[in-house]
């Protein structure tokens, strides 16, 4: 039997990506296609905890350069979260998985508040958690709150489901002759302005030393490829050595 390449990891999904093609609210099949994948890799003995964008239902950036008060839209978009949060929850144990969502931002009636070492020992127990409300501060992102839960837990690496299989130098979704890139350094990221996360959160991951794996959701299987050793997408981090493009 193989071994799994990674013990404990992060899943960041974008909301986007439980939005499928329909580009707003929650697909309720990809959502279910997402969840029997999620149990698949938990099968193999493997320690997952998620967290999840809202950008499918609101984005606090688009709501403050629309003139509202910024802290407010980014309340707005933890709100988000939770909702999507919710949604997966609810698909992960329809398919048998254990699953407790915790929130930034405390709401006992449908969650439980984020506190680490809690959160370590239903990883420990076998559950997955969802990581809900952001950071619980304006002004961050769920890309953030994925590098920093990521160094809380020690997850070992944070996998990045994105539309896109990879990383490229311009939108492949409109230059066809993009460049897709295989392995990065963290400081590759931040001096080209590529489109992985954002400079909070890459500087994160770059002083704890967290790689980061981005990846296409569409295509089923992908997860536990990845951590059972396939080079997929791009790679971010400590296992690169800095070299070019595929």
């Amino acid at each position: 039997m193989e071994t799994p390449k990674y013990r404990r990891i992060i899943l960041k999904l974008s909301g986007e990506a439980l939005a499928g093609d329909q580009g707003f609210g929650i697909d309720p099949d990809l959502v279910n296609a997402i969840a029997a994948e999620v149990k698949e890799v938990k099968n193999k003995g493997i320690e997952i905890a998620i967290v999840v964008g809202g950008g499918n239902i609101w984005r606090g950036v688009v709501g403050s350069a629309k003139g509202m008060d910024r802290a407010t839209a980014d309340y707005m978009g933890m709100l988000a979260t939770v909702i999507n949060s919710l949604a997966l929850q609810d698909a992960l144990e329809k398919h048998g998985v254990d699953t407790r969502v915790q929130t930034a931002i405390e709401m006992r009636e449908v969650a439980e508040p984020y506190i680490r070492r809690r959160a370590i020992r239903h990883l420990e127990k076998g559950r997955v958690v969802i990581f809900a409300g952001g950071t619980g501060n304006p002004f961050f992102s769920t890309d953030t709150t994925a590098a920093l839960r990521a160094a809380e837990i020690e997850a070992e690496v944070i996998l990045m489901a994105k539309k896109v299989d990879g990383v490229y130098d311009s939108d492949p979704r409109l230059n066809s002759g993009a460049q897709k890139f295989t392995e990065l350094e963290y400081l590759d990221v931040l001096n080209k302005g590529l489109a992985v996360m954002d400079s909070t959160a890459i500087s994160l991951c770059m002083e704890n030393k967290i790689p980061i794996i981005v990846f296409s959701v569409d295509k089923r299987g992908n997860i536990l490829k990845i951590v059972m050793g396939d080079k997929i997408g791009t790679i971010v981090g400590r296992e690169s050595n800095g070299q070019g493009s595929s």
